[in-house]
């Protein structure tokens, strides 16, 4: 896991051990999959998305895996209640640092895939195997649902105006096509999520998505459902008005801080990517400059390992014809006049160490020549 703050990594250590205490076995044993759900304040809400999470899925077992993120409120009690196993943390963070640390348990317990899905029942648990399918057949590294490519309740045409403008811009940074960068149904690989940065305290979706498909992970899409919250209120595009609930200016604090973290991160993982290319270039340059300073030393190696490969595959063909070499010179007869040749004295005459290998036979055949065969490979 790559942290951007010593301070995350201290809060994480800690909600780690404490969740491996309570947990015991059960914590170190997860399995296959993990679903991995960040709360704030969901009481009401979570319990019944917990229950409505499959037991299997793509015919693995799941587990649940709540990150209550600093809640003033019965969430961490009522998703226990509910059968997830619960790392209650005491500060809050965001949902970004919840789903980070929520990650780290499920790679850390030995998960094979991670599932996300939100503490609202806003996405259909039915749908989390359509998600996980591409990804256990090995067709995907990372699976995100598109609302685009499905469905949505949502009536709000100033956020359905934000997914399609901030789509076409990740699209166009990253060169993948996304049509939903934020929705929050996805599935992954385990492993991934520790080869990439994740350092957002919030708007986590956008940040990982990017990190994924710079590092090269192949990525798909799928259509999906987001349904309308029904329980509580939406915690995005927090501001000093927020309690006010003024029209539009939750959408646009919410926009300014999402456009944020896509350009940062894009432009953090151009400059990783940069990096990478340059640290590369020097060692390709001295394996140039050393072939052109040492071009005999280099032939050859060239030509030890051409005649080890034939040494290899000489004592391959020796092996699967034995049989018929011994039944020649079966009861000690020798009237074929010719030497029986073993698989390793195959591989030794390929190699040019033993009589009648082709280095001697070379040698023999241009006898007062004075080209170096290493040379000449």
């Amino acid at each position: 896991m790559i942290y951007g703050s010593p301070r995350d990594r201290a809060t994480d250590d800690a909600a780690v051990a404490v969740f491996t205490k309570a947990y015991g076995e059960r914590a170190a044993s997860l399995p296959p999959v993990a679903i991995v759900i960040a709360a704030y304040n969901e009481e009401g809400a979570i319990g019944p998305v917990i229950e409505a999470l499959p037991g299997n899925a793509c015919g693995r077992a799941t587990a649940a895996i709540v990150v209550a993120d600093g809640c003033a409120d019965g969430t961490a009690k009522e998703a226990a209640a509910a059968g997830a196993m619960v790392c209650d943390v005491p500060v809050n963070r965001g949902q970004g640092a919840a789903l980070r640390l929520g990650y780290r348990l499920a790679r850390e317990g030995g998960a094979a895939y991670i599932v996300t899905t939100d503490a609202d029942g806003q996405y259909n648990p039915a749908e989390i195997e359509t998600v996980l399918a591409p990804v256990v057949a090995g067709k995907a590294d990372f699976v995100t649902g598109s609302r685009r490519l499905g469905s949505q309740e949502t009536k709000d045409l100033i956020r359905r105006a934000g997914v399609r403008f901030f789509a076409g811009s990740l699209s166009a940074l990253t060169g993948q096509k996304i049509s939903d960068t934020t929705f929050g149904l996805r599935a992954m690989r385990a492993e991934i999520t520790a080869a990439v940065q994740l350092e957002q305290p919030q708007y986590q979706a956008s940040e990982l998505l990017i990190g994924v498909i710079t590092h090269g992970y192949k990525v798909t899409e799928v259509p999906a459902t987001i349904h309308r919250r029904r329980i509580g209120e939406s915690k995005k595009g927090q501001n000093p008005f927020y309690q006010l609930h003024l029209p539009g200016v939750n959408n646009l604090f919410y926009g300014m801080r999402f456009a944020r973290v896509i350009y940062g991160t894009w432009w953090r993982e151009r400059r990783r990517s940069g990096r990478a290319m340059r640290s590369k270039g020097p060692m390709k340059s001295k394996g140039a400059e050393a072939a052109g300073e040492k071009p005999q030393v280099l032939g050859a190696e060239a030509a030890g390992e051409k005649a080890r490969a034939l040494g290899a595959e000489a004592a391959g063909r020796s092996e699967a014809g034995r049989y018929e070499a011994g039944q020649s010179e079966s009861g000690g007869s020798s009237s074929s006049g010719r030497t029986r040749i073993g698989p390793v004295d195959s591989a030794a005459r390929a190699n040019g160490s033993g009589p009648g290998s082709a280095e001697t036979s070379a040698s023999s055949a241009t006898s007062g020549s004075s080209a170096d065969p290493a040379k000449r490979t």
